[in-house]
């Protein structure tokens, strides 16, 4: 009986730890609670799902309200550094980025209370984005970048992380760094610290408290001026209103979706589930989550169902983290 009891006391005070006040991860604009993060690093995988597809939430339609014609932007991005296939003599690359186009109202920017707000995301190689609020105020920051190639994606987005997919919103550029002496145990992060890569020499490195599945990433023979998807959402951990339903978002770019006019489809699939088909360019939200882990996967494929090969970039992969 002593034992039971002594188990008791000890699971009690596990849960106990695990209920500290919410914090912000001002990085993807997230209500974050840190050690219900960390507690749920190693959460159980969610298991099998009946996901159904519905309309955005009436939060995200208030949003839209209220934001007059700001959805109907179409803003144009230049990445002014690093230039396309320049050598970066150090780890730390300033990424520089200038906005035009028919803003409407549109200009990046965070909210102090609730840490949300149109935003740049930015990409390296294939990593989960960082979202860049304020391009006026400095160039975003890339540290501890390793030697070698590396593939930069940026595009707009709205403050729930919904792309913008006009063109011109969306930029790429290749760049090397050379003679870094970047710490390869360690990940490239921002100059706040936001994780933007794997410890390159550890592939099966844990996932950051945000709840990111860091895979060893190279730039890859990425071409361009092949179709490419770009996997933005869904990303880290989800709770509160957040965690049902969830967004599906990318970026696509030289191709077109079946129900597009195209010759191509997107392809998902939860937790190794059944994969299903995206054929309109457009955001998904899907409700019926479950508290827990989960993979999605998103990729490209043609009318074969063969995914598109361009340096792997078309097939990826993201582990979140529902809270509930």
């Amino acid at each position: 009986m002593r034992n039971i009891l002594l188990s008791l006391l000890v699971a009690a005070g596990i849960v106990a730890a695990g209920c500290g006040n919410p914090a912000t991860n001002t990085a993807n604009g997230n209500h974050t609670n840190h050690n219900a993060a960390n507690a749920n690093i190693n959460a159980a995988p969610g298991g099998p799902l009946n996901l159904i597809m519905v309309g955005a939430p009436q939060r995200i339609k208030d949003m839209m309200a209220s934001r007059g014609e700001q959805d109907a932007a179409a803003p144009v991005l230049k990445i002014a550094s690093p230039a396309d296939s320049s050598t970066i003599n150090g780890s730390t690359v300033l990424v520089r980025l200038e906005l035009s186009g028919d803003l409407k109202g549109y200009k990046p920017g965070q909210d102090p209370q609730t840490k949300m707000g149109n935003h740049i995301h930015v990409i390296l190689d294939n990593q989960p984005y960082e979202a860049y609020y304020n391009i006026e105020g400095g160039p975003f920051e890339l540290r501890n970048v390793p030697d070698g190639d590396h593939t930069l994606r940026v595009f707009a987005s709205r403050p729930w992380h919904e792309s913008y997919k006009n063109e011109g919103s969306f930029q790429i550029v290749k760049f090397t760094v050379k003679n870094g002496n970047a710490n390869t145990n360690q990940p490239a992060t921002t100059n706040s610290g936001q994780q933007m890569s794997n410890a390159n020499s550890n592939a099966n490195a844990a996932p950051s408290t945000e709840g990111k599945a860091m895979q060893q990433s190279a730039a890859g023979p990425v071409d361009a001026k092949k179709p490419l998807l770009t996997y933005s959402r869904p990303k880290g951990e989800y709770k509160e209103a957040d965690a049902d339903p969830i967004m599906i978002d990318f970026w696509l770019a030289n191709a077109k979706l079946t129900g597009d006019g195209g010759e191509y489809r997107v392809r998902y699939s939860v937790n190794g589930g059944e994969p299903k088909y995206i054929e309109k360019w457009a955001p998904l939200w899907l409700q019926g989550w479950s508290a827990g882990k989960h993979s999605v996967k998103v990729e490209l494929v043609d009318a074969s169902g063969n995914v598109v090969d361009n340096g792997g970039y078309n097939s990826t992969t993201r582990e979140i983290t529902v809270v509930k």
